[in-house]
């Protein structure tokens, strides 16, 4: 029984070195394809990465033409309104002089009617 044993312990230390080696054999073949697919993956996130950096700078340019039309068109509007306000002031003076002028001119007419009035008795006078 003895010998028996020892066949089995030095059977199940050869299978044990064996496992080993089957063990190291594929952790090594595993490392040599994990390390080439880091490097590929390392190469893919790089190119992913410039291309969203090229992406992200394609949209700040359209972000800064828009912001800057969009400041130029509210310069725009805010100088229509103060011109439009402009207007509106010129429109109400001239409406102020022109009913200040229209109070004139009637006050001129009242005159003249007064003043023709005025003439018509000195005729009479001269002529009486």
């Amino acid at each position: 029984m003895r010998g028996g044993r020892r066949q089995i312990l030095i059977g199940l230390g050869v299978v044990m070195l064996l496992g080993i080696a089957i063990s190291f054999r594929l952790w090594s073949i595993d490392y040599r394809i994990s390390s080439g697919e880091a490097e590929l993956l390392r190469r893919q996130f790089d190119l992913a990465n410039r291309e969203a950096m090229d992406e992200s700078a394609e949209w700040r340019l359209r972000y800064d033409k828009e912001a800057e039309n969009s400041s130029r068109c509210s310069k725009e509007l805010i100088e229509m309104k103060e011109s439009l306000e402009r207007k509106a002031e010129d429109a109400t003076n001239v409406n102020k002089k022109l009913e200040i002028l229209q109070k004139e001119n009637m006050g001129l007419l009242e005159r003249l009617e007064s003043l023709k009035q005025q003439l018509e008795a000195e005729k009479l006078k001269c002529n009486g």
